[in-house]
């Protein structure tokens, strides 16, 4: 007779998160209190199929508490995949912390979850789903947006590389992308760059590149870049070719567009765009209105 989880709908309650098990899943419920990572309750919950967990460990905490942890397998989960190791352990959205009284329950319920698991390796799609869009979020030097279909950027003239606001803003579909690399906000150079199909030779510096998006302090928390990189990561994997659809630009608002020339011409009075380079920009600008 095949092992199975003691009783559907059974929980695990730890702190910030309960893990309740399900016959071909594990449902991840974060709380929304005041010391849960801002991760946790951007997420809210988590549904983790079977087939994507790999592993179950159970291992001491700190200060008289154990730890449950599911190991997913590599690539199953496109959140954990947009952060490739960088997440801190706290933050770590499928570990369980409970008190050390409560071992030999977590004990079992591992075993329990442990005997059920059939899969492992690569998986070759994502099983777990990405948050889903719009998302947007700012970085240093500007705001990030995603629909569904495709990112934009919109330069901040205060952020923004002389670089970035030549190139003007930015707007990728998903047919253009190959991938998204996520860099901590945590560290050193965060940022958050898309990958493109058709890059001809290495990426240079973020705050340089027009398909990047640079982190500081305040700007691109984890709670809001990851999720945002997980769910353009699960997009550019889920992409079909489309059919294609005229270019033409959209009307944008004329506030805007004067925002963004009086913008310009700080640049080109401030030396960081020549006579040339500001008469073509601001041409290229009014012709959007």
């Amino acid at each position: 007779m095949p092992h199975t989880m003691s009783r559907m709908g059974d929980v695990l309650a730890g702190f910030h998160a309960a893990w309740e098990f399900e016959s071909d899943s594990v449902l991840i419920r974060y709380e929304r209190g005041i010391r849960t990572p801002k991760l946790f309750q951007t997420l809210g919950e988590r549904r983790v199929p079977l087939e994507a967990i790999e592993g179950v460990t159970l291992t001491p905490g700190r200060r008289g508490t154990v730890v449950l942890r599911a190991e997913l397998r590599p690539g199953a989960d496109p959140l954990l995949e947009a952060a490739a190791g960088q997440l801190k352990e706290s933050g770590d959205p499928y570990r369980l912390v409970l008190p050390a009284e409560r071992e030999t329950l977590a004990e079992y319920y591992a075993d329990e979850l442990r005997a059920q698991l059939t899969e492992s390796g690569l998986a070759e799609r994502h099983l777990v789903a990405a948050p889903e869009a719009p998302l947007q979020f700012k970085a240093y030097d500007g705001k990030a947006s995603f629909d569904g279909t495709a990112v934009s950027f919109r330069w901040f003239w205060t952020g923004a590389s002389s670089a970035k606001w030549k190139a003007g803003d930015q707007r990728f579909p998903m047919s253009e992308l190959s991938g998204v690399e996520w860099r901590s906000p945590e560290v050193f150079e965060g940022h958050l760059r898309l990958l493109r199909r058709d890059a001809a030779g290495p990426a240079g510096q973020a705050d340089q590149d027009p398909a990047a998006v640079v982190f500081g302090l305040g700007y691109g928390p984890v709670h809001e870049s990851l999720p945002f990189a997980a769910a353009v990561l699960a997009a550019v994997r889920n992409c079909a070719p489309v059919p294609a659809v005229s270019t033409a630009r959209a009307r944008r608002d004329p506030a805007d567009i004067a925002d963004r020339i009086r913008h310009l011409g700080e640049l080109h009075q401030a030396g960081l765009v020549t006579d040339e380079e500001f008469s073509s920009k601001k041409a290229e600008l009014l012709a959007e209105l």
